[in-house]
């Protein structure tokens, strides 16, 4: 199977969800946010994953490339295209569907906990956050799950994505640490020690709840028909 990975050219890494999505057969092309002009076609695609970032989908600088990356959402929710989006992927997701993206009263960085409406498919936590913005969902999306500074999993159709990072690994979070990440740690009060100590305790766990994800979104987002309190028109 096919499938687009959307994602900087700098943190292409699709970490536990990559590896989950991977081991039930997708292939993935990468296509850099920062060079839209050399992305593959949507066509014959089986899936579109949409990683994180450092920008905003806000910022006048980027807004070509968000408008680029809102043109393949809404090309994909138009030919019933799987979208699952992490963390800049569930931003640009609400901003391209009618949702809104602000900055965050609070910024959420480290392993936290959520809220979640679906326990025995996305757990409570811990979760890795590394973002300083906050979604409204579209209308019709479902609310999944939140936490004190907003929204933290939704879903819409074949759309689903979560503010929190899934995908983190150790060695991910050692990349993310490095140059200004260090400097923000600074800033929220953690040091780069503390964080990756904690991480080290935490990615078993998580990445046994981030293949939960991938296997649910598989087996019921993905379909063309699900029922229940998922099911939206």
């Amino acid at each position: 199977m096919r499938a687009l990975l959307i994602a900087n050219a700098n943190d292409a890494d699709a970490g536990f969800v990559g590896e989950r999505f991977r081991s039930h057969g997708y292939a993935f092309d990468e296509c850099q946010r920062e060079h839209p002009g050399e992305w593959s076609s949507l066509d014959d695609r089986d899936l579109v994953l949409l990683l994180g970032s450092d920008w905003s989908v806000y910022w006048p600088n980027v807004a070509a490339n968000v408008a680029a990356e809102v043109a393949v959402i809404r090309e994909a929710a138009r030919l019933g295209v799987p979208v699952f989006g992490i963390c800049f992927g569930t931003q640009v997701l609400a901003h391209a569907l009618g949702g809104s993206v602000s900055k965050a009263s609070t910024a959420e960085i480290g392993w936290m906990q959520i809220v979640s409406d679906l326990p025995h498919v996305i757990a409570d936590g811990p979760w890795m956050q590394w973002h300083y913005d906050v979604v409204t969902v579209p209308p019709g999306a479902t609310e999944l799950a939140c936490s004190a500074a907003g929204t933290q999993a939704w879903q819409m159709g074949r759309v689903f994505s979560t503010q929190f990072h899934p995908e983190a690994t150790e060695t991910m979070l050692r990349r993310w640490c490095s140059g200004d990440g260090a400097d923000e740690l600074i800033r929220v009060g953690l040091s780069i020690e503390e964080l990756l100590a904690v991480s080290r305790s935490n990615v078993d766990l998580s990445r046994a709840n981030s293949d939960r994800i991938v296997d649910w979104f598989l087996e019921s987002v993905v379909p063309s028909e699900f029922h229940g309190v998922l099911d939206k028109p």
